[in-house]
């Protein structure tokens, strides 16, 4: 089966819930809403051969309504076809249900979504912080998150201000020094 018969079986079984089906570089993207995850997923899972969850993704459409997208990469192993499925969260919401009972994979792609957008997923079986330490109260990879981070009131951790990453984590200045001498951790304040 190729990609567009993926999207063709989608369309044929679930109708007017497979919205914008698109194609780019052999790869087929379709919206679906989230109420409807859960029977599209075991659908693609048992019928269409989408054996293998290759990631979940989440995006931040801050100042958009509905502010959130969760991505769902798939790909049938039998077939070598990949399949994009997404959903849009509104910010209320905040949650979805989880799929990791379908794909096992999804257990940590949805943890790690939870601790870095706040989005929840119902029904997971271990909802909780993967990267940062519990009781964080802020979700780092939202558009709204300061780049030098934002002061915790937690005395048991190793930060308890803001952050020193002035201009991000990544950004380096120039020059012929070499790239430990440029990282931003190790230059000198008054640069």
């Amino acid at each position: 089966m190729t990609g567009q018969g993926l999207l063709d079986s989608l369309g044929k079984a679930f109708g007017s819930k497979v919205q914008d089906p698109t194609e780019f570089r052999g790869e087929m993207t379709c919206v679906i809403a989230a109420s409807d995850l859960r029977e599209i997923a075991k659908f693609c899972r048992d019928e269409l051969s989408l054996d293998y969850l290759i990631d979940i993704t989440s995006i931040d459409n801050f100042g958009k309504d509905p502010r959130f997208e969760i991505v769902y990469h798939l790909y049938s192993m039998p077939h070598a076809a990949h399949l994009r499925l997404k959903l849009k969260v509104p910010e209320e919401a905040g949650a979805v249900d989880t799929v990791s009972d379908i794909w096992p994979t999804a257990n940590w792609h949805e943890r790690e979504i939870y601790d870095m957008m706040g989005l929840k997923f119902n029904g997971h079986p271990d909802l909780r912080r993967i990267l940062m330490w519990d009781g964080y109260p802020f979700f780092p990879l939202r558009k709204d998150f300061p780049l030098e981070g934002l002061p915790s009131e937690m005395p048991d951790v190793a930060f308890t201000k803001v952050t020193p990453l002035e201009g991000g984590p990544f950004v380096t200045v120039p020059s012929t020094a070499t790239s430990k001498d440029r990282e931003p951790r190790a230059r000198p304040p008054e640069l």
